[in-house]
């Protein structure tokens, strides 16, 4: 059975593995060159200082998730991108629905409020996903990115993960929820997985 949990540096290969055919072969990451595992397991180290990165496990990483600043500037600090991969031999089992779903219950609980993703298009299957996930079309920018001897549109895609207050609290830091609330929302995904 599969299992959701945040991720670790040991995960990083896994990680590295599923990640490096979307760079490499295909124009779904605008990255030119695919990261090391070394680089994975930095990126992980640096972006759980503030926001969730989950993996979802069987006897190796099958697939993750996780959440990214959306902008730098404070009035954004509300805000999250996010970005789900599951590997290809895995696909249509329900993990990227999963982790999607344990990463927006921790993002409420740290207390965000909005959810945007940015598609290469064309790409139907995961603008299918998202848009299945509650994501709805903001815009376009075309031709942004320059990949594989062509220029590619990336589409922007929102959620709302909670009503906005008035006057929001400040976010809270993933590592400062407690591991309760952190179980809570990794059971919430993975009862899809059952």
């Amino acid at each position: 059975m599969p299992t959701l949990r945040p991720a670790t540096a040991d995960d990083a290969p896994g990680i590295a593995r599923i990640y490096a055919p979307f760079v490499s072969e295909s124009v779904v990451s605008f990255e030119s060159v695919a990261p090391t595992a070394e680089e994975i397991e930095s990126r992980i180290a640096t972006n759980t200082e503030r926001y969730p990165w989950l993996v979802c496990a069987l006897d190796e990483t099958v697939g993750y998730a996780y959440a990214t600043s959306h902008r730098e500037r404070g009035a954004y600090r509300w805000s999250v991108d996010v970005s789900v991969y599951a590997d290809p031999d895995h696909h249509r089992c329900g993990i990227a629905r999963a982790l999607y779903t344990a990463l927006f219950a921790l993002s409420r609980e740290q207390g965000l409020f909005n959810a945007y993703a940015g598609i290469a298009l064309p790409n139907p299957a995961s603008t299918g996903f998202h848009e299945a996930m509650g994501f709805e079309p903001v815009g376009t920018y075309h031709g942004v990115g320059y990949k594989r001897g062509n220029w590619h549109d990336v589409r922007w895609y929102e959620k709302m993960l909670d009503e906005r207050p008035a006057d929001p609290d400040p976010p809270v830091a993933f590592p400062d929820l407690d591991a309760s609330t952190i179980e809570c929302a990794l059971e919430t995904g993975g009862s899809l997985l059952d």
